[in-house]
């Protein structure tokens, strides 16, 4: 590790770089929580802003930081660690996110934060660089969160089919409305658990490669505050431009589905973050969406939209890899 020749000044700045890419990452994937509960008109879009971010940040008091620790300790070996490689990845990250927000493209903080590490690092010392056991769960559940987001979505709608199969339209729609309410905060929830923890990973690698912490240490309060506090904010601000794509372009919703998706979704978050992988809550409601969808007929899912997310999704790791990977390269020559 490079401990020593990293000021204070420059682990404040990293710092501050890391919180402006966990405000990103809420104002990129508000939409996530609230897609569903805006376009079937349950809530009003800045109510259902206000909601989210304070779910995003109650969930502090939720999950356990095993995301953060797979971050932090899990993706490189320590001794490649420095402020470059942590420039870098973030760089790499917020690049990315303001391409996809600026052409509303749902694509992944998440895989973003990872690609540009894994730029960063493969740049400075090559292949033997990463952890492969926390690279391959996280590619893995590239694959694996939509999956089951549409199998656990397509399961609810069915479920949701049945209990409601004697019920007027009237008082299916009326108890769904109700319904949705509760999975659209606990989605919300599941996205504050899971997204905040992978920039304290950030901050925590960082402060243990400046010589600030030690391996071993808890991670600070502050730390953690900081993180919940800025993804909610992110979150407020909201990702407006992705909500049409979200809620409607897919797929059309009612309420019913709605509360399927979200449910669906929540569900492969807690199960994500309960076993520290860090996954993409956009990945993850698309596929739950695209679950509730093909219960009515394969049909009335647009699959081109949904195949242009799906590329979006293969391109963000070594998108955001290569922009890293420039990054440092560039603060290898003036920093």
């Amino acid at each position: 590790m490079e401990s020593a020749s990293i000021s204070l000044g420059v682990v404040i700045l990293l710092v501050a770089m890391a919180l402006v890419f966990d405000f990103m990452n809420g104002f990129h994937d508000a939409a996530n929580a609230i897609a569903t509960v805006v376009s079937t008109r349950v809530m009003k879009p800045h109510t259902a802003v206000a909601m989210a971010a304070l779910c995003n940040v109650a969930a502090i008091f939720v999950f356990e930081l095993k995301v953060a620790a797979t971050v932090g300790k899990g993706t490189l070996h320590p001794d490649v660690i420095d402020y470059y490689v942590v420039f870098g990845a973030l760089v790499g990250a917020i690049a990315w996110n303001v391409i996809t927000w600026y052409y509303g493209i749902p694509s992944s903080s998440s895989h973003a934060l990872i690609g540009g590490l894994i730029g960063s690092a493969l740049v400075k010392a090559g292949p033997s660089s990463l952890v492969y056991s926390g690279v391959i769960k996280v590619v893995a559940f590239i694959v694996i969160s939509p999956l089951l987001g549409m199998v656990l979505g397509t399961a609810m709608m069915i479920a949701m089919s049945w209990v409601f199969r004697n019920s007027t339209p009237r008082r299916v729609d009326g108890w769904s409305r109700r319904l949705q309410l509760i999975s659209a905060s606990a989605y919300a929830l599941g996205h504050g658990g899971n997204d905040a923890q992978k920039t304290i990973g950030i901050i925590w690698m960082l402060l243990i490669s400046a010589g600030i912490m030690h391996p071993g240490e808890h991670v600070p309060a502050w730390v953690v505050i900081s993180c919940y506090s800025s993804i909610g904010l992110g979150t407020v601000f909201g990702g407006w431009r992705i909500i049409k794509l979200m809620g409607q372009k897919i797929t059309k919703l009612r309420p019913i589905g709605g509360f399927c998706a979200q449910t669906g979704g929540a569900a492969t978050l807690f199960f994500a973050t309960a076993l520290g992988i860090p996954v993409s809550t956009t990945h993850t409601i698309t596929g739950a969406i695209v679950g509730v969808g093909a219960t009515k007929r394969m049909s009335a899912v647009r699959w081109g939209i949904a195949g242009t997310i799906v590329w979006a999704w293969v391109l963000t790791i070594p998108g955001s890899a290569v922009i890293a990977a420039l990054a440092w390269y560039f603060a290898r020559l003036v920093m």
